[in-house]
């Protein structure tokens, strides 16, 4: 959530005032690259914001759902509160996506969405057995490769130009990848189909950046992972705190490697934009590895006292999530306003986007600060 909300940064911005051979370019280059989404194969620190999310939301679902039995819920009642949760994660995700325009845009790719969708099948699946989570987590996986692997290649006529894609575009691929090409693919002709069945301001042909709404599918497999490792966390299987950290460190280790490996053989490249499995595995391993890293500085050493910062904003995820999307401007706007035009303009041109943004992003902390203090929460 921080590093979503930091986008107010504009680390991209700043680097255009650092020409190449200047002091400085090549930093301001790499993090500009890191606080932006890769066009389309690879990864970017910003690219690991969705699967994180989506990773801890499986996380958190075991200890949630024991919470509500314990305090006496009926299973019938959070079952119907699932339901309810994943309707609400998706109506807020459209709209969201819908504000400035002139009529509700049905679009299904938002993250927030994108859980929504794969949240109610992730409840029913923690309800089972946990054996069941990795059945569940290999037919998804198997299944979606071989839907894309299957769908026709697009062939050396087709018209990329007509749905947004460039021609001589670099990250097009050749021979078996070229299955998962942008805007040639069967999450794409879904899409053709499924999103015109809405109204519109105009006919769906294509999403200028890939996304998909299938992708929920994949996503849901990000969730699983999520929710093997939030069992492990209780427990099941690994008892003791070692066994716990050998297993998130085990599962990272392995599911990089597959990632790495599926992509590099051309079988399947690492794409967040349509959420390839290579990318359900890259991605989650560096999500069990990062979680296995701050469960060892957090629950095994109980160094907890630097995290408070970042739990005020996690404790407050949905609240933090719309802020990000809807109060930027006016923010910005209200201190140009009450300190003048040029409050942000003292410490250079290069540097305004970087002190605005800054300005901009400790009012959204201070505002997730005092909700928390407050314990108001946005829940759903």
């Amino acid at each position: 959530m921080l590093l979503m909300m930091a986008e107010v940064l504009e680390l991209a911005k700043v680097a255009k005032s650092f020409p190449e051979g200047s002091a400085w370019h090549s930093t301001w280059q790499t993090l500009a690259f890191h606080q932006s989404h890769v066009e389309w194969t690879g990864c970017s620190v910003h690219d690991m914001i969705q699967p994180s999310f989506s990773f801890l939301v499986g996380v958190a679902l075991p200890f949630s759902l024991a919470s509500r039995l314990r305090r006496g819920e009926s299973l019938r009642l959070a079952t119907l509160h699932a339901a309810w949760r994943a309707f609400v994660l998706i109506a807020l995700g459209i709209f969201l996506r819908s504000i400035g325009r002139k009529m509700t845009n049905y679009t299904f790719e938002d993250t927030l969405t994108q859980i929504g969708l794969g949240y109610f099948p992730l409840f029913l699946i923690g309800l089972a057995r946990p054996r069941v989570r990795w059945i569940a987590l290999g037919v998804i996986l198997v299944g979606y490769w071989a839907g894309f692997a299957l769908y026709p290649a697009p062939g050396a006529d087709f018209d990329y130009q007509s749905v947004g894609v460039p021609p001589d575009w670099s990250h097009l691929a050749t021979g078996f990848a070229a299955h998962w090409n942008k805007n040639s693919n069967p999450a794409w002709a879904f899409d053709r189909w499924f999103l015109n069945l809405f109204p519109r301001e105009s006919p769906f042909t294509h999403n200028r950046g890939g996304y998909a709404t299938l992708s929920f599918i994949p996503t849901l497999a990000t969730m699983l992972l999520g929710l093997i490792a939030g069992g492990w966390l209780k427990g099941e299987g690994a008892p003791t705190p070692g066994s716990k950290l050998g297993r998130l460190v085990l599962a990272g280790v392995v599911g990089v490697a597959l990632g790495l490996a599926l992509d590099h053989l051309g079988l399947c490249p690492i794409v967040k934009r349509i959420w390839t499995p290579s990318w359900v595995l890259f991605s989650g391993g560096i999500c069990f590895a990062t979680l296995a890293v701050l469960y060892a500085l957090i629950d095994l050493t109980g160094y907890a006292g630097w995290t408070y910062p970042l739990r005020v904003i996690g404790r407050n995820s949905i609240a933090a999530y719309c802020l990000a999307h809807l109060i930027d401007d006016f923010i910005l706007k209200s201190f140009k306003t009450h300190l003048g035009k040029g409050i942000f303009h003292h410490w250079g041109d290069a540097y305004e986007p970087l002190v605005a943004g800054a300005a901009v992003l400790a009012v959204y902390w201070l505002i997730l600060f005092w909700m928390d203090r407050r314990r108001i929460y946005l829940k759903v």
